[in-house]
């Protein structure tokens, strides 16, 4: 038994439906507009107010400290002799490694000279305090 087919011309589509292109490219901003922030920041730490320059941030490592005295490496935690032992291993092989200490401003002075004391024991040469920049006096 043959099988029946219209024989109607098909229809040639002249034009492209822009519609879910335009909803996916707003559907990707939305998603980074709210993802790079939190990408930056990392982990939240009231840093205190001071002059700054800066740096060069290719070659650095960041190392947190938050207010409940957690200690992070690059966003992830870590104990202080895990601390030690890593950045000795990143000195070596990295001369010119820059760590940059970011401290919540009610942490207690203490626990930021023991991380500096580790960084001192572990051959670190370059260290730097982030600090939020202070706002200008208006006159």
């Amino acid at each position: 038994m043959a099988r029946r087919t219209s024989v109607k011309p098909l229809r040639e589509i002249n034009e492209i439906n822009m519609t879910p292109l335009i909803d996916l490219t707003f559907l990707l901003l939305i998603t980074f507009i709210i993802t790079m922030p939190m990408l930056e920041q990392g982990i939240p730490v009231n840093l205190p107010r001071g002059k700054s320059q800066d740096m060069d941030q290719t070659r650095s490592r960041v190392i947190t400290l938050d207010a409940e005295g957690r200690l992070y490496l690059n966003n992830v935690s870590i104990g202080l002799q895990q601390l030690g032992e890593e950045m000795k291993s990143l000195a070596q092989s990295e001369p010119d490694l820059t760590v940059m200490v970011r401290a919540d401003e009610k942490l207690a002075y203490g626990k930021v000279v023991e991380v500096m004391q580790t960084l001192h024991g572990a051959q670190v040469t370059r260290l730097a305090l982030v600090t939020t920049p202070d706002a200008k006096p208006e006159r």
